[in-house]
Order: structure tokens, then C-alpha cells, then sequence
């Protein structure tokens, strides 16, 4: 009998993300008290799934990682995240699945056909690599954070014209009210598994 959890080729609606959002109690807390430091105009929250620091606790990153398999279709050729704090969830859903993953780098090789882009988020601008990627690839993306869309924006333009297949974006933290925005204009469908806001300097998990 499928769980609560079982949305995997349901699509994925808001009820099903509140049902998702009330399991993640650990993950939750964390959120709640973690603290926000200005960046210009941007407020950074520093979480330990966002940002590895002061430490991650492996039982948040069982949660997480338990609730992305729940949500994700993981029918791919392999998983593929953006350096750094996407690395520890895909390491996880690697050994879970048993699909490879692939970490698109802030570092330039010049190895043959690797393609790069421009990540511009609310707070920095890099060049990013893309290594080990070829057309009629089949992805899974998952990242830790979703909040301009710069990153996504970029990844998801260059895999497009790479003629790479993107099956599922898996996102851990949600911190926009422009994500059906961000959706529309990529033309693809973006799982979150909790969405927060900051009010005051504080982070609220909506």
C-alpha cells in the first residue's frame, strides 16, 4: 500500500509538501534557530544542511535525505549537484540509490567538452564546470537551497542546450515566494521540502 510519502509520480501539490513539512521536525528546529547575517541587501541564513556549519547532525540529514527519496524519482542515470552543500545530500542518495552522482564545480578544468556557466545568486557571482555530462543523459538535480533561482537558472539553461534530460530537482530549503515564478520560466517542476521566510532577522518555516 503507498505511504503518505508516496508522491513519486503524483506530481507534487502543496498538501503533499505540508504533509512532508510536518514530518521534518528536526530539520525544522534547526531552521528556527539558526542565525541570519546580512549579505548586502540578502539575509543568509547559516543552517548545518545549508552551510556544514557549526555541524551537521546526522539525523537531520537522515530526515532530509529519507524525505527526498520519498518525493524524488530517482528513474536516472545519475545525480547531479552544485558545489558545495549539495555534496553531502547527493553522497547520501548516491549510496541510498545507487546511482552516481556528479558535482558541477566553482573551478575550471579545460578538460575536453566540459561547458561552463555563470552562477549569480543574491550574494556572489561564479564560474561554474560542467564535467562528465553528455546529451541523452538523464539527471536528477538536487541542491540545499532555493532562493534567487540563479543557480538553478543557470544549470537547468545549460543542461537544455546540452540536450540533457532533467527527470527531477529535488531542493531541501525554499526561501522565495517566486518559486512558481522561477518554475515557469525554466519550464520545470522544482520539489521543496520545507519553505522559510526571515522576519526581523529571524528565520519563520512557513
Amino acid at each position: 500500500m503507498p505511504t503518505i510519502w508516496a508522491v513519486r509520480n503524483e506530481g507534487f501539490n502543496s498538501l503533499q509538501r505540508f504533509v512532508i513539512t510536518m514530518a521534518l521536525e528536526a530539520l525544522k528546529a534547526s531552521l528556527t534557530i539558526s542565525p541570519v547575517v546580512k549579505r548586502g541587501e540578502y539575509d543568509y541564513l547559516v543552517n548545518p544542511i545549508t552551510d556544514g556549519i557549526p555541524k551537521v547532525d546526522p539525523r537531520v540529514l537522515k530526515e532530509v535525505t529519507d524525505a527526498l527519496l520519498e518525493i524524488g524519482n530517482f528513474d536516472c542515470d545519475y545525480i547531479m549537484t552544485v558545489e558545495a552543500l549539495g555534496i553531502p545530500l547527493a553522497a547520501v542518495l548516491s549510496l541510498r540509490t545507487g546511482k552516481p552522482f556528479n558535482i558541477v564545480r566553482k573551478k575550471l578544468y579545460g578538460l575536453p567538452d566540459e561547458v561552463n556557466i555563470s552562477q549569480v545568486t543574491g550574494y556572489s557571482r561564479n564560474t561554474l564546470s560542467i564535467n562528465g555530462v553528455k546529451a541523452g543523459d538523464r539527471v536528477v538535480i538536487v541542491d540545499d537551497v532555493l532562493s534567487t533561482g540563479g543557480t538553478l537558472w543557470a544549470l537547468v539553461e545549460a543542461l537544455a542546450k546540452m540536450q540533457v534530460k532533467i527527470v527531477d530537482i529535488l531542493v531541501v530549503v525554499e526561501k522565495t515566494d517566486k518559486k512558481s515564478e522561477i518554475e515557469r520560466k525554466l519550464g520545470v517542476q522544482i520539489k521543496t521540502l520545507v519553505k522559510v521566510d526571515v522576519v526581523d532577522g529571524k528565520v519563520v518555516v512557513l
